[in-house]
């Protein structure tokens, strides 16, 4: 089977780089390369979640031959569960939904970080921990990852969905357990996203971040839930 990943809000393919080591031998990793950065740099960023998980499933087009499993981590979250409705109306059923570290769209605090300065942007990316936030000290590196992260940021804080199909994928939810944006309970919300007895929900020790020096164990879960 396939597990397709996708990245949180600035983030990139990078965030999985070794996760293919850390599965079982018989699933194969793609993760999602959103535009707007590193090898996709000259393309313009989503403006729209709907452009996005469009232009994703047009792009998994080739790979649905085997069985599929979504992984999201913050707004990969929310684009990897828009994603999954369309999978289902080609017929394609995920095997399952693994969210992290947001809550489900239609309970998900409602900010406009985007419309902020870039200090106050970047102080919570800082916030959240994400082990990448060094990299805007950097002046030339700050002025090329500064435009995706606000681009991310607007797609985000502009999708908010009142009333959200159910996906008939099973959903599991994982968050650290010292995430300032997503405690256990905002976790626990994507059971209204799923058939009665399909969710549950894993904390791992960490902050909104857990997942990098949580890796190990993450990964564990996950592939235990695949076979």
């Amino acid at each position: 089977m396939r597990l397709i990943c996708f990245p949180h809000a600035g983030g990139t393919a990078q965030l999985y780089h070794g996760w293919r080591a850390l599965l079982p031998q018989d699933v194969e990793l793609l993760a999602v390369r959103y535009p707007g950065r590193q090898d996709r740099f000259t393309e313009p960023c989503a403006e729209r979640m709907d452009d996005l998980a469009d232009a994703i499933d047009a792009a998994l087009e080739p790979y649905l031959d085997r069985p599929l499993a979504l992984f999201g981590h913050s707004m990969g979250s929310s684009v990897a569960y828009e994603v999954a409705l369309r999978l289902e109306k080609r017929g394609i059923v995920p095997r399952r939904l693994l969210v992290s570290g947001r809550a489900a769209p239609h309970r998900a605090e409602r900010t406009e970080l985007h419309k902020s300065d870039d200090e106050t942007l970047i102080a919570e990316v800082r916030r959240l921990g994400n082990v990448d936030a060094e990299a805007y000290d950097i002046p030339e590196l700050r002025e090329l990852l500064l435009p995706a992260l606000r681009a991310d940021y607007r797609l985000l804080e502009n999708y908010r969905p009142r009333h959200p199909a159910r996906v008939r994928a099973p959903i599991t939810a994982y968050t650290g357990d010292d995430d300032p944006h997503c405690a256990v309970d905002d976790a626990r919300s994507w059971s209204e996203l799923t058939a009665p007895g399909a969710f549950d929900v894993r904390s791992f020790r960490g902050d909104h971040f857990y997942l990098v020096p949580r890796e190990r164990e993450l990964l564990a879960d996950i592939g235990g839930r695949l076979r």
